[in-house]
C-alpha cells in the first residue's frame, strides 16, 4: 500500500516519531497539532525503564525495543542538535523488607538489568531509607522538553504543520483518498492520545484511559545522576536542580486537571523520603491513551483504509513510539506486516461495525 501523502493527527511522541520516519524514508507528509499543554507526551518525564512492577520484571519486547529506542532518538537527536536521549540508572529504594526480597529473589535468578548496590551510604545524606537499595541499568531519560518544541520547530520551518484542533467534521473520506479543508492526502493516521478515544472511526478499541499527576521540584543539593525510585519517581530535568516526581495510576477520575489530594500526598512523602531541602514549582496532570491489553493499536481501518492509527501507548511511549512508529511505516511503503499484539486488525470484528 504505497502512500503519496499522509496527515498526522497529534505531534506527541507517537506523531514524532512517525512524522520523522516519513520524513527520513520520503513519505510526503502533514501534521495537525495545536499544541495542548497537558498532553500526556508534554507532561510525562521521558523515562524509559526496563524492568516494571513489583516483581521486577522485564518488560515487553525489551531486547527489541530498547535498542531500537536509544538508536532513534540518537538519530533525531543528531539531526535537530540536541540531546535527545541520555543513558542512567534508577536507584531503587526498598520501601519494605518485602520490596526488597523480591529483587533479591529475581537478582537469584540471574534477571538482567538488575544488581544489589554495595554501597549505598553515600545516598544516606540525601535520603531516608531503612531497607537498603538495588540499582536498574542502563535506564533512559528522553529529553521530551527539547526534543518535542525542536522537531516542531522544524515541521513548521519546512511548512508540515498545520496549527490546529483537529475537527472530525471536516474530514472526507472516500476510496481515492481523504480531504481534511485544503489538505488532500491518501491517508490519514491518528497518533492524537487520549482523543482517539472518542473518534468516531476507532473508539471501539480497548482504550483504558488513565491519570498520572507530577510536581516539579526544585531540590538543588540532590545529586542529578541518576533516576531515584521509592514509591515515587524522581527524575532530573535538563535544567539543573529540576526534578520531576510522579508515576500515579489513576484509574477513576473526574476531570483531567491536577488535585489537591496527590500535591498534600506527594509533598508528604518528598518530606519523609527526602534529607535535602526541595521547593514545589508546578504541579502537572495529564490523560494516557492506555489500553486494556497494555499494548499499542497501530494499523489501518478494516473498512476505511485509508484511515489508520498509532496510539495507545500508555506509560511506556517513550519506549514503543520509536519502533512502532517505523514499523508502521514499513507497513505503508512496503506492505511489512505489523506485529500481531499491536496490529488493529485484531479487532477487525468490532471495528467492522461502521460510523
Amino acid at each position: 500500500m504505497n502512500k503519496k501523502k499522509i496527515i498526522i493527527v497529534g505531534q506527541g511522541i507517537s506523531g514524532t516519531f512517525l512524522s520523522w520516519f516519513c520524513y527520513t524514508t520520503g513519505i510526503d507528509f502533514v501534521v495537525i497539532d495545536a499544541a495542548k499543554e497537558n498532553a500526556a507526551s508534554r507532561v510525562a518525564a521521558g523515562i524509559i525503564n526496563p524492568v516494571t512492577g513489583r516483581r521486577v520484571v522485564k518488560v515487553w519486547l525489551d531486547d527489541i525495543l530498547l535498542p531500537f529506542a536509544e538508536k532513534a532518538y540518537t538519530a533525531i537527536g543528531n539531526f535537530l542538535g540536541i540531546n535527545a536521549i541520555t543513558t542512567t540508572s534508577i536507584i531503587e529504594f526498598f520501601p519494605n523488607p518485602f520490596m526488597r526480597e523480591s529483587f533479591l529473589k529475581r537478582l537469584s535468578q540471574k534477571e538482567d538489568y538488575i544488581r544489589l548496590l554495595d554501597d549505598d551510604q553515600p545516598l544516606s545524606p540525601c535520603f531516608n531509607f531503612e531497607f537498603g537499595a538495588g540499582s536498574i541499568e542502563p535506564a533512559y531519560i528522553v529529553n521530551m522538553t527539547a526534543l518535542l518544541p525542536t522537531w516542531r520547530n522544524f515541521l513548521k520551518a519546512e511548512q508540515r504543520l498545520i496549527e490546529t484542533t483537529f475537527e472530525h467534521a471536516a474530514l472526507k473520506i472516500s476510496a481515492a483518498g481523504v480531504q481534511y479543508e485544503s489538505h488532500q492526502a491518501d491517508a490519514i493516521i491518528f497518533c492524537d492520545g487520549v482523543a482517539s478515544a472518542a473518534n468516531p472511526y476507532f473508539s471501539l478499541l480497548p482504550f483504558a484511559l488513565n491519570k498520572g499527576e507530577a510536581l516539579l521540584i526544585e531540590a538543588p543539593d540532590l545529586p542529578a545522576g541518576h533516576l531515584y525510585k521509592k514509591s515515587l519517581l524522581l527524575a532530573p530535568m535538563p535544567e539543573r536542580g529540576l526534578f520531576w516526581a510522579g508515576t500515579n495510576h489513576i484509574w477513576e477520575f473526574d476531570n483531567e486537571n491536577p488535585t489537591k489530594a496527590f500535591y498534600e500526598t506527594t509533598a508528604a512523602t518528598l518530606k519523609q523520603w527526602l534529607k535535602v531541602p526541595f521547593k514545589i514549582i508546578d504541579h502537572k496532570a495529564a490523560l494516557r491513551p492506555a489500553t486494556v491489553e497494555r499494548r499499542p493499536f497501530a494499523g489501518f481501518h478494516p473498512v476505511y483504509k485509508n484511515v489508520g492509527i498509532l496510539n495507545g501507548m500508555g506509560t511506556k511511549g517513550c519506549s514503543l513510539a520509536p519502533y512502532f512508529a517505523h514499523q508502521l511505516v514499513e507497513n505503508i511503503t512496503g506492505d511489512q506486516p505489523l506485529l500481531k499484539e499491536v496490529d488493529i486488525a485484531r479487532f477487525q470484528r468490532i471495528l467492522s461495525r461502521t460510523i
